[in-house]
């Protein structure tokens, strides 16, 4: 089986999918489509094996005459996916960076609300309130794929998920991890009737890190870059908690202290066996 593309790879920086394509750089394309870019052929593959629906993929190099080509090609036989075999020069126009990956995929981004956010037995979420930074929060999301976790909740004006540089972020945890977007007064009114514990990372909290119990369905909230936790969202907190400064450094990076918080839950819920 053989990517079904035309023989001549697509040389012309004006061609209409290759704009259509480099196009989803911008947040008003990727909304108005429904699609996002992902980088590299192992996060391609990861995608549409996981149940993303792969809508176009263009690649170099001949790609469709490789085992790893002839493995894509099977995954989206009979799909409908486009596969467009194309020079490194509009490869470069679609990645708008040099040296990128030799596959790039347009894939159909997938819509969770607030609803769909259960207390569930085990159970733990990220709130993640205005957050600015794609990079953190990509990292944010791959670290959560790590520990097992169910999603992300980004509460207010934050930055979209579906971004070049988070989904690069994320090495393809975006594609296991549930993305829930919503205003803040939406998600407080929803939070009303959340069962599970809530526990946020707040400067005005007393508490060390790792004297809580991390309960489980657990919501782990953390305030944006610049400011933390705003006060209305503390107030939403059960707990509220800090993680010390033992240097000249006032405060971490949100991913960093995400991920420390993160590997907290895990330490709780799974102590080492003793030897």
């Amino acid at each position: 089986m053989t990517l079904e593309i035309d023989a001549r790879p697509v040389s012309s920086l004006a061609n209409p999918a290759v704009k259509r394509l480099a196009g989803l750089h911008l947040k008003k394309n990727r909304e108005a489509t429904g699609l996002f870019l992902v980088e590299g052929l192992r996060a391609v593959i990861e995608g549409v094996e996981l149940g993303f629906t792969l809508d176009e993929v263009v690649f170099v190099d001949r790609l469709r005459d490789l085992p790893p080509g002839r493995r894509l090609a099977k995954l989206i036989a009979g799909t409908g996916a486009r596969a467009l075999e194309v020079t490194p020069e509009v490869l470069v126009k679609i990645a708008r960076r040099d040296n990128p990956q030799t596959v790039i995929g347009a894939f159909r981004r997938r819509e969770f609300t607030l609803a769909d956010v259960r207390p569930e037995p085990g159970a733990l979420w990220v709130v993640l309130e205005g957050i600015k930074d794609p990079g953190n929060l990509g990292t944010v999301l791959r670290t959560l794929d790590a520990v097992k976790g169910a999603g992300v909740i980004l509460v207010g004006d934050t930055c979209d998920p579906w971004s070049v540089e988070a989904v690069r972020a994320t090495m393809g945890s975006l594609f296991v991890n549930r993305i829930v977007r919503a205003p803040m007064a939406a998600f407080l009114d929803w939070r009303r009737g959340w069962t599970g514990t809530v526990v946020g990372t707040a400067l005005t909290a007393a508490v060390d890190y790792r004297l809580v119990d991390y309960r489980p369905p657990l919501l782990l909230m953390m305030g944006n870059e610049q400011s933390g936790l705003p006060p209305q969202m503390v107030e939403a907190c059960d707990r509220t908690v800090k993680i010390p400064m033992l240097g000249r450094a006032d405060s971490l990076n949100l991913a960093v202290s995400t991920g420390i918080m993160l590997y907290e839950v895990v330490r709780c819920r799974q102590p080492l066996a003793e030897s």
